[in-house]
């Protein structure tokens, strides 16, 4: 026992979560640098690539610089087994974002120093606060010319109501930019320029005021500094572990993660703070890490990891007990029995079989078609996680077949790819026609390219003027009521890939006519009823 419960508390499985550009990816690769994980990290550049990213390893994402699916990263430091999730940042794919908020413990939000707070920050930091997921921010970038940093504390805590406390402090910025004070272990890291070195020296200080200080920053740096720290701490509650569990406090942190420089600060901080993995609730009840059974549930569908051999992989996040291999567990949904024969842990796209896992670990497990997202697998208890929505689509497409010797392949790729949530599949009542819905106009993009490179099948779209898709909830379907919204709403009528009534409003008036005309249908925006 004492040893499963040790293997609970070393894990953390946290997200990275920012506006695209602000350095998520790079800073995962530097993170993994720490773990010993990787040689010499990459760095996400666009177009001129040297050394590619590690987590971004699907063709497209290294074509246009951006990370399209989230990539589950693990390693060890000090003892603690890290698990990172690395997501999109790009607004077409916040679906993916948003589902895998639903398998990690904490997070971390970067932010770049000179844009601040982005449109893509406050709708992800939103769903956290809806979860109370804790976060720490780094800011990231502080190489360049950038917003001053109580300015930046005053963005954060304003538009995206958190309440911060700095850690670390920056010592100038831009060109003036000498280094780091930690807060958390009170000493200075100097900034040199070269990554090699910014790695290993740290000068402690306990005291601010001695004179070491000025003569390895100099004499305005240092009364700047201390200023702007008196300054801070009047302002800014102290640092508390348990308002930073709970979601009430953010602690900030300041870095330049190409330069590989405040990273090791925002780390260790981060395994002594980060929570362990944490209890969940299910629609029975809620399940803690340290029972004996195992749960677990499928947060993300990937196919085609390997493009060779079109196999697809469930992502499942480990919630209580342990995951063995070749044991049988009960797939809820199906209400039958499957085991599995090797179950894999991740480093991006190494992957390795693992005979034992524990919570807060994610496996992936081969999949033949078994598995949808949100699904949930057990020891033999009828249970279902929740909070693993499809939302409800803003841009629509017919999708057509351009070549008709290979019909067989464009259906089996779209099948596969709307498993893998990239985008909604809907069919017309009316006339049968597939309609392909997505969060994102980029996700077209990606599904003819990898329909066409992955599968063999080439396609062709066709605008469709659609407001939104609303999933349809009837009290009583036999009432003349529905029979009539039925009859007079045939052709925006669609069914979804799991067979439920959608429907198509062209407009938000007409969406609000019908709801008005209709008071005894509910029109729901996710799928999640």
């Amino acid at each position: 026992m004492k040893s499963f419960q040790k293997e609970i508390s070393r894990r953390r499985t946290f997200g990275i979560i920012s506006h695209p550009d602000a350095g998520k990816t790079t800073l995962t690769e530097k993170l993994l640098l720490f773990g010993g994980a990787i040689q010499e990290a990459g760095a996400v550049k666009s177009n001129k690539i040297k050394k590619g990213a590690t987590s971004d390893f699907m063709e497209i994402e290294r074509q246009r610089g951006i990370s399209v699916a989230t990539s589950v990263l693990g390693f060890e430091y000090k003892d603690i087994k890290i698990n990172i999730l690395d997501t999109p940042g790009h607004k077409d794919f916040a679906e993916d974002t948003f589902r895998t908020l639903t398998a990690v413990d904490s997070v971390i939000v970067v932010i770049d120093v000179a844009k601040g707070v982005e449109e893509q920050t406050e709708k992800l930091v939103e769903v956290c606060r809806m979860r109370n997921i804790p976060m720490i921010v780094f800011i990231n970038k502080l190489d360049r010319e950038g917003k001053d940093a109580f300015e930046l504390l005053d963005e954060i805590e304003q538009k995206l109501n958190l309440t911060v406390t700095p850690l670390s402090f920056p010592i100038g910025m831009g060109y003036d930019f000498k280094g780091i004070y930690n807060i958390w272990e009170k000493n200075v890291n100097l900034f040199t320029g070269d990554p090699r070195k910014d790695i290993e020296e740290t000068v402690e200080i306990s005291d601010l005021n001695s004179e070491e200080l000025d003569q390895l920053i100099g004499n305005t740096a240092a009364e700047t500094l201390r200023e702007e720290l008196e300054l801070a701490q009047g302002v800014y509650p102290e640092f508390d572990k348990e308002a930073y569990l709970e979601g009430n406090l953010q602690p900030v942190f300041f870095g330049s993660a190409l330069n590989n420089f405040g990273v090791r600060e925002l780390l260790d901080c981060f395994i002594e703070i980060a929570p362990k993995p944490r209890p969940k609730d299910s629609d029975v009840r809620t399940v803690k890490p340290d029972e004996d059974q195992f749960t677990g549930f499928v947060f993300k569908i990937h196919a085609n990891m390997d493009p060779k051999h079109r196999d697809r992989l469930a992502f499942i996040k480990i919630v209580s007990g342990k995951f063995e291999r070749n044991k049988p567990y009960l797939h809820v949904r199906l209400g039958k029995n499957l085991k599995f024969s090797s179950p894999n842990a991740f480093f991006a796209e190494k992957k390795e079989i693992v005979d034992v896992s524990y919570p807060g670990d994610i496996v992936g497990l081969h999949d033949t078609g078994n598995f949808k997202i949100g699904d949930t697998l057990t020891e033999g208890e009828y249970l279902n996680y929740r909070g693993v929505p499809s939302f409800s689509p803003e841009h629509f497409r017919y999708i057509n077949n351009a070549d008709p010797m290979k019909s067989k392949q464009l259906e089996k790729g779209i099948d596969q790819l709307m498993d893998e949530g990239v985008a909604q599949l809907f069919t017309l009542e009316m006339n049968g026609r597939k309609v392909i819905g997505t969060v994102g106009a980029l996700q077209f993009e990606v599904i003819q390219y990898r329909l066409e490179h992955e599968y063999g099948a080439k396609c062709t779209y066709e605008n469709l003027n659609v407001y939104k898709a609303t999933w349809i909830e009837a009290e009583d379907e036999k009432s003349e009521e529905f029979k009539d919204f039925k009859r007079v709403k045939a052709k925006f009528l669609a069914k979804d890939k799991q067979g439920q009534l959608v429907f198509f409003a062209d407009s938000q008036f007409s969406l609000q006519m019908t709801q008005q005309k209709y008071p005894s249908l509910k029109f729901h925006f996710t799928s999640e009823f």
